[in-house]
C-alpha cells in the first residue's frame, strides 16, 4: 500500500486541548490535597513542641507539687522550630494545664492545643487543618 503525499503525522488541536483540560482537572484536585498534607506535616512540629512543654511541666511538678504558668520556669527551647516558635499556658492548676501553639508561615492558621490532667493524661487537638 502506498501512502499519499498529503498524509501527515501528529496531534490535532482537539486532542491537545483534551489533554490540557485533563491535566488542569487533575491539578485542581491535587493541589489542595497537597497543601492540606503540608499543613498536617507542619502541625506535627507543634505537637512535638507541646510534648516538650508537657515533659518540662512534669519535671516542674515533681519538684514543686504544682504546674507553672510561667514559661521561663520551663526552659523549653523553640529556637530550632520553623513553624511553631511560641506557646501559651492557660488553666494552670495543681491538677493540670492547657498549652497552645499557633503556626506561622506554611502552618499559618493551624493551632495545636494540648490539655493535660493528672487523672486523664494528655489530649492533643488540631484546628485549621
Amino acid at each position: 500500500m502506498r501512502k499519499s503525499k498529503n498524509s501527515k503525522k501528529g496531534f490535532t488541536l482537539i486532542e491537545l486541548m483534551v489533554v490540557v483540560i485533563i491535566v488542569g482537572i487533575l491539578a485542581a484536585v491535587a493541589i489542595p490535597i497537597y497543601r492540606s498534607n503540608i499543613k498536617k506535616a507542619a502541625a506535627s512540629e507543634g505537637a512535638a513542641l507541646l510534648g516538650s512543654v508537657l515533659t518540662a511541666q512534669k519535671v516542674y511538678y515533681a519538684e514543686n507539687n504544682t504546674y507553672t504558668s510561667n514559661k521561663s520556669d520551663l526552659n523549653v527551647e523553640t529556637a530550632g522550630n520553623k513553624y511553631f516558635t511560641d506557646y501559651t499556658l492557660s488553666g494552670v492548676s495543681a491538677s493540670g494545664f492547657t498549652a497552645t501553639t499557633t503556626g506561622t508561615g506554611t502552618a499559618a492558621g493551624v493551632t495545636v492545643t494540648m490539655t493535660y490532667t493528672n487523672a486523664g493524661g494528655a489530649t492533643i487537638s488540631y484546628s485549621g487543618l
